[in-house]
């Protein structure tokens, strides 16, 4: 009966994406270059905006790079994203690109704001141009709710980042907001929380930092105390949350989702899970050098189970055992 419940919903998916043209901002970053994977899997048209390749990304080990058009650009340059939206006659759009690591905002907040708002305004306007696009998912943040006494977050709690990063999420929620309200087109906003997996090439993250570590038998620098609580979402699950939002546009449309595991840990407990995976000891050296950091953060996923019965697929034993093995060759080989 499983089975032919997932065999139904893959041809589902597989007739909606088919032949579509399909912009993906940051393409070839984490999440992006897992959304193109699964696109392409369904046979979409892809096209990916992005400012440079890294031979070791996942978009380039992968192939992708050989099977998508490849936009050169800055999502701060207006004429660059209009004229990708229009060239390609893109149908939809999933706004990924972003400076998306907290600690760059804080040394530098302007090419943050810039990027992630101004970028923003320009893929929204650039629609708003286009009558071909029918729909757009806005990648924001659990960032974007900033400090709240009340947790879960839900997406009733108000936006109100303080610090550089969280601002510019809330910032990018709003906007996107704005472009539903004042001019109809057909957004939906998808909050996550920290998002690992294979393709992260940031190893201030704990994730790649603490696999790294291991793997390399290497000491890894704890910024905070470590017990600082984050929700982990294991990032085929983002592009499967994603791509559903999008494939129902006529109901996500003017709604913001937080889509999440559930699974609440510190970041000392983030070590040890991963130790007992790789039956390996991490060594580690707790800084407690973190500022301008949230310290508590989980959502409540209520909203989109409610409205599309959807939940995660991946156990964080089966997440982190797909991601070693690619870091093992990145890192290894």
């Amino acid at each position: 009966m499983e089975f032919k419940k997932s065999t139904m919903e893959n041809m589902e998916r597989l007739n909606f994406w088919k032949g579509r043209n399909v912009l993906v901002t940051g393409g070839n970053g984490l999440v992006g270059s897992h959304i193109v994977k699964e696109l392409l899997k369904n046979n979409a048209n892809v096209i990916v905006l992005i400012r440079s390749k890294n031979p070791k990304s996942y978009f380039i080990t992968e192939g992708m790079n050989k099977k998508t058009v490849l936009a050169y650009g800055d999502l701060k340059n207006f004429k660059r994203v209009y004229d990708v939206i229009s060239k390609y006659e893109i149908e939809y759009i999933f706004h990924i690109g972003a400076q998306p690591i907290v600690q760059t905002a804080v040394i530098n907040p302007v090419e943050t704001f810039e990027t992630n708002i101004n970028g923003t305004v320009n893929v929204l306007e650039s629609a708003r141009l286009c009558n071909s696009v029918k729909g757009i998912v806005v990648a924001s943040s659990d960032k974007a709710y900033g400090i709240s006494k009340e947790l879960p977050y839900t997406e009733e709690t108000s936006l109100k980042g303080i610090f550089p990063y969280d601002v510019s999420k809330s910032c990018t929620d709003l906007v996107a907001q704005s472009y539903f309200k004042t001019y109809g087109i057909p957004i939906t906003i998808a909050r996550f929380g920290n998002i690992y997996g294979s393709g992260d090439l940031n190893f201030n993250r704990i994730i790649p930092g603490a696999i790294k570590a291991a793997l390399l038998n290497e000491t890894l620098d704890i910024r905070s105390d470590g017990k600082m609580i984050r929700e982990y979402l294991y990032v085929k699950d983002v592009a499967d949350g994603y791509l559903m939002l999008c494939e129902n546009i006529n109901k996500s449309k003017g709604e913001a989702f937080n889509l999440s595991s559930g699974l609440k840990l510190s970041v000392i407990e983030v070590l040890e899970r991963i130790s007992e995976i790789l039956d390996k000891k991490i060594n580690y050296e707790i800084l407690n050098t973190a500022k301008n950091e949230i310290y508590e953060q989980y959502l409540s996923t209520e909203k989109v189970e409610n409205f599309f019965g959807w939940h995660t697929k991946y156990s964080f034993k089966g997440g982190i055992k797909e991601t070693v093995k690619w870091y093992e060759k990145i890192l290894t080989s």
